[in-house]
Parts: structure tokens; C-alpha cells; sequence
């Protein structure tokens, strides 16, 4: 099938476009490149630099191209710059989506795949893990879009009898997670180690997090191709507080590094981990790599480059 990945030149989207070419489909990729990276895009594919609020040209890839399947990544991801210009973050996850949504019905795409998030979208929950059934009370602007996109995929489902998957992901990590334009921690302490800087936690650092691999969160994507139409978490269930997350990184390193911390911020959540018992029951996915796996994989990454 032709496959249009959105954000293919950035961390999680190049991952997906990966596994779909390894899984024998035609790759087109979008990507403004204002995060995404040019290096990350796969050879294999083809690529339009394009802003998904630029109507027009978006139009014409669609026309050029005549995809499937929209795989939807490119987005304003940084919650602390939702928090400082929300007009932004909305004119790009809402606006720039609704262009997406509307080509995709001209167009009669089979299947859109749309990269939620389940980190930011449930607020603080009462009950951890949050599943599907958690009232969504996001406090950033950023998870608000991200929840209005998905209200909007409940309206062209509604209307048009629109084929969608929203993925609610936790916190992806993994190689090619930008340290400097894109939201990671793992990313910016493995970069602030190898620098010989200090990482820095905003808050006391019992704050928990949800660390999904991005490779299981490529395969969620592939399995979302044949999955029946829904919102899913993409999580491990796992609460990790961002002290554990110092001493792994500090064991698979086998470096010593300094910590300093600073004030919490706005817009961020104390505690979050997701249910994905819902994907596992309904399509099979579950995550395979471990915390000190993947932040191991992650840190070998960073040093060789």
C-alpha cells in the first residue's frame, strides 16, 4: 500500500517509516523540517518538504500521490511551548490537521492513523494505570489539541463513516530522539552526559512517566493498518520516576554524572502510566523491550555519534 507518513523526517516518524518499508509498502513522506532531521528520512521513500498547514502543497502530495493511508506525526510535540504560545501549538496539532482530515475524505483514504498521546491527554487520573475509559482532563495545551483532534476523528467517523486509529502514546524514547528541539528526557540526559553537563530535573524528580521504546511504538503502527477503529494506549503500565530514570541511565552508562533541580513547570503532570490492555486484547500489541534495554540501546546511540 502507499503510505503517507507526516513528520517521517523526525524521531518517532522516522521509525514508522522505517517499519513500513520493511514491511514491503510505498513510503511518501511530509516534513517541514523545522525538528525533523533531513539524515532520518529512508532512502527508500519518497519525500516532499511540506507544513500541513500549507493547504495548497499539501493538496498537491495528496493528487501526486493518491496514498492509502495517512500516518499522521508531524506536530507541535513541546508541552512547555504549548503552555507559552497556545495559538501555535493549535494552529499546527488542530488546523494543521483538519487539512490532513478533510484531503483525506476528498481523496478517500482508507485507514488514518493518528498519533495521540496518552501522557499528556488523561491530566492528573486518580487511578493508575489510566486506561481508555479515564476521562481525558489534559491541563497543557498541547494534550487539549491533541484531545480535540481526536473528538474531530469522532465527527468524520460519524459523518462521512471516516476509518481512524488514534494511538495514545506515553513517553517514546529511543535513537534519533532530538536533545534539542524535541521533548525526551532520556535524549537530553544522555546528551547533557556525554557534554560533561549536569541533567537537569524540573521539580523534585519523583515525578513518574510512562517510558515506551519507540521501536514497539513503530509496531503499534504497523498492527494499526488491520486494527479495528478506536483510541488505544501505547504504554507499559510502568511508573518511573525521573530519579529511577537518573540511576538506569547512570548503570548502563557505567558513568557518573551531575544532577541539579530546578522549579517544576506549568502544563506538566506529576504521575502517569498507561493501560494498554485494550491493544493487547483487541490487536495483539504489547511492549518487548525493557526500560534498561532501551535507554541501553538509546545511550549507545548517542555515545557513537
Amino acid at each position: 500500500m502507499k503510505i503517507l507518513v507526516t513528520g517521517g523526517a523526525g524521531f518517532i516518524g522516522s521509525w514508522v517509516a522505517d517499519a513500513f518499508i520493511g514491511e514491503g509498502h510505498e513510503v511518501i513522506i511530509i516534513d517541514d523540517l523545522s525538528s525533523g532531521i533531513k539524515e532520518n528520512i529512508p532512502k527508500e521513500a519518497d519525500f516532499v518538504k511540506c507544513d500541513i498547514r500549507e493547504r495548497e502543497l499539501l493538496e498537491k502530495v495528496f493528487s501526486d500521490y493518491r496514498p492509502d493511508i495517512v500516518d499522521h506525526h508531524a506536530a507541535q510535540i513541546d508541552v512547555r511551548r504549548s503552555v507559552e504560545n497556545p495559538v501555535f501549538d493549535a494552529q499546527v496539532n488542530i488546523i494543521g490537521t483538519l487539512n490532513l482530515l478533510e484531503l483525506s475524505i476528498r481523496y478517500r483514504i482508507k485507514r488514518f492513523i493518528f498519533a495521540s498521546t496518552g501522557g499528556a491527554i488523561y491530566g492528573e487520573p486518580e487511578d493508575l494505570p489510566a486506561d481508555e475509559k479515564t476521562p481525558p482532563m489534559p491541563i497543557s495545551p498541547y494534550g487539549t489539541s491533541k484531545y480535540a483532534v481526536e473528538k474531530y476523528l469522532g465527527y468524520y467517523k460519524a459523518v462521512y463513516g471516516f476509518d481512524y486509529i488514534a494511538l495514545r502514546y506515553a513517553n517514546v524514547y529511543g535513537p534519533r530522539q532530538n536533545p534539542h528541539g524535541e521533548a525526551g528526557v532520556v535524549a537530553i540526559f544522555c546528551n547533557k552526559v556525554l557534554s560533561r553537563k549536569p541533567c537537569l530535573i524540573f521539580g523534585d524528580g519523583n515525578q513518574t512517566r510512562d517510558y515506551v521504546f519507540v521501536g514497539d511504538v513503530a509496531k503499534a503502527n504497523i498492527m494499526s493498518i488491520n486494527t479495528p477503529v478506536g483510541r488505544y494506549n501505547i504504554g507499559t503500565g510502568i511508573e518511573t520516576s525521573v530519579n529511577d530514570l537518573v540511576a538506569v541511565l547512570r548503570k548502563v552508562s557505567g558513568k557518573e554524572f551531575k544532577v541539579e533541580y530546578a522549579p517544576p513547570r506549568l502544563g506538566e503532570v506529576q504521575r502517569i502510566s498507561l493501560d494498554m490492555s485494550l491493544a493487547n486484547r483487541v490487536f495483539g500489541w504489547s511492549p518487548n523491550v525493557s526500560l534498561e534495554d532501551g535507554i541501553g540501546q538509546t545511550w549507545k546511540w548517542f555515545s557513537e555519534r
